[in-house]
């Protein structure tokens, strides 16, 4: 969030004249739409934080900033847990979904870590077999986890490898499974078509629906994440988010716009590419760092 952190750095410099006026919350409004953030909210933001100054009597720069976070926490507060659901009677399934270059096969990696050092017993499915490098990527982040992983050739089909996987993993007793798809085809409906598909051969697999279906989000991506969060839950059902990618120069300011429209909780996110760099989702936190 290099590029937030820097309009807020501008932004405490205004504050450091002493003065609330209309500069500064012209600079605070170009720091949020830098973040991506929907310009609807930014406008709501202000308001509420132009109301709160008044009636609040803030005038100093920790007072404002406070009220800021608070701003934007509200925004992000969740009704429903943010805690990843473990299915009664294992293996738990997970599938994770979103267009190539998200960070998918990376998150899973990381998610696969992070289960087997608690003692997990997880099993990696291939179900991206549009794209060799995925697969391949899979089996190395199976090798750093300790994971187990069921994979096949590419051009095979998607589904029957994570019906094949999680099948696997009933046999071998494994507690969890975590299933890659297909981010790319030809045409957008037949990759929506065939996310649909994998779902319901998961369901079919297991005798459930799959606890938990994942959209990876890339923070770089701006308003997009609306568009493809809108697509892939019409197709798919999605029951959680992951933010990817929030090192570096990534700003994540669309995820307000996204759970303010769409109400799906963003469980995880991603803050670099190290194993440990997956963290669950707190609105605080994260409003934390959008404001630095």
């Amino acid at each position: 969030m290099a590029a937030f952190k820097g309009l807020m750095q501008r932004f405490d410099r205004l504050l450091g004249r002493g003065v609330i006026d209309d500069d500064l919350y012209e600079e605070l409004e170009e720091a949020l739409l830098e973040a991506d953030t929907n310009v609807l909210i930014v406008d709501e933001i202000l308001e509420d934080l132009r109301a709160a100054v008044r009636t609040e009597k803030i005038k100093d720069v920790d007072g404002i900033k406070a009220r800021l976070k608070k701003e934007i926490t509200d925004r992000l507060l969740q009704n429903a847990s943010p805690e990843l659901k473990k299915a009664a009677e294992a293996p738990t399934v997970y599938l994770f979904v979103g267009v190539n270059g998200a960070g998918k096969t990376t998150t899973i990696g990381k998610l696969a870590k992070r289960l087997t050092d608690q003692g997990e017993k997880v099993l990696l499915a291939a179900g991206d077999t549009f794209r060799a490098a995925a697969i391949e990527q899979l089996e190395i982040w199976a090798e750093r986890s300790g994971s187990e992983i069921v994979r096949t050739q590419q051009g095979s089909d998607s589904a029957a490898v994570i019906f094949d996987a999680i099948q696997a993993a009933q046999a071998r007793g494994c507690t969890y499974v975590l299933a890659d798809t297909a981010g790319r085809q030809h045409t957008k409906g037949s990759l929506m078509a065939e996310l649909s598909k994998v779902v319901r051969v998961a369901e079919k697999a297991k005798g459930t629906p799959p606890d938990e279906i994942l959209l990876v989000l890339d923070a770089n991506t701006g308003q997009n994440a609306l568009r493809q969060a809108e697509e892939f839950k019409e197709a798919a059902d999605v029951t959680g988010l992951v933010l990817s990618k929030l090192d570096g120069t990534a700003r994540g300011g669309a995820m307000i716009g996204v759970w303010d429209r769409l109400k799906i909780p963003i469980k995880l996110i991603g803050v670099g590419e190290k194993a440990g760099d997956l963290r669950n989702f707190t609105a605080d936190e994260f409003a934390d760092q959008l404001l630095g």
